[in-house]
């Protein structure tokens, strides 16, 4: 059994090599299957098995994946309507493919002795980055030149300018890592704190009868707290995407 037991709370987060190939080609070229390419492609694939399930084209009574894909669908419409506006349907895919990933990612991770990849930096700060990169473009596309306005408060006196520029600035860019740090240290925080306590209770368990009995008291913790970790991963699914519908209302309205 020791074989499946991790001796620090800290290595359910290593990224480790299931397939490497080393090839003396282009300098010294590393190929590399690991446990975070796995279980991307297992979030993608329950991703879009999650879609196919809830198809309802040649149905005339919807399956419950249908609504429950249906009532998720109109939630987040509900929220890029509210957020951008009612005229910013376009930017609907947007939201709602990374309110997937994200929630999937999150939710496959609470499975004992799963990776999480949002606890990857490589993951969490990717998405992050990406969506500020993608934000970005689109105020520049919409403004062009006007969209370095932002930057610059209005009623701002003259002399103030240069600082309060300065820091909107690092405020603006500030966006890139906070989406990504505020996911990955939610994920990283709960899953360590679990780690700790089930090993506490194992040990608990098997110690004496006494102990195991009386071990009954932390473990109802214990069970609620998988339950917050449970509505975590799907908080941080929300508020990642609320906050991207914020910054899209920002770069668009130029506020």
């Amino acid at each position: 059994m020791n074989i499946f037991l991790i001796n620090s709370p800290l290595e359910q987060f290593e990224v480790i090599n299931l397939i490497s190939l080393n090839a003396p080609i282009l300098g010294h070229l590393n190929l590399a299957f690991t446990n975070l390419s796995l279980y991307a492609l297992l979030v993608l694939s329950i991703l879009i098995g999650f879609h196919i399930l809830g198809n309802n084209d040649l149905k005339l009574v919807p399956s419950k994946w249908s609504i429950a894909l249906e009532s998720t669908y109109v939630s987040i419409l509900s929220m890029v309507r509210e957020q951008i506006g009612s005229h910013s349907e376009e930017y609907f895919p947007l939201v709602y493919s990374v309110f997937f990933f994200i929630i999937i990612a999150n939710l496959t991770g609470n499975v004992p002795y799963n990776f999480t990849i949002g606890t990857s930096i490589i993951v969490s700060l990717g998405i992050s980055i990406t969506v500020f990169i993608a934000v970005t473009v689109i105020g520049l596309t919409k403004h062009k030149l006007t969209f370095f306005s932002y930057f610059i408060p209005a009623g701002t006196p003259l002399l103030l300018t240069p600082i309060l520029t300065l820091i909107e600035l690092v405020s603006y860019f500030a966006r890139a890592f906070s989406l990504g740090v505020r996911l990955l240290a939610n994920l990283c925080a709960g899953h360590a704190l679990l780690k700790i306590l089930s090993t506490f209770l194992a040990q608990m368990f098997t110690s004496s009868i006494i102990v195991a009995v009386l071990a009954l008291i932390p473990f109802t913790i214990f069970v609620a707290i998988i339950g917050l970790e449970l509505a975590v991963s799907v908080i941080q699914a929300y508020v990642f995407s609320l906050l991207l519908c914020s910054y899209l209302k920002d770069a668009i309205e130029l506020h």
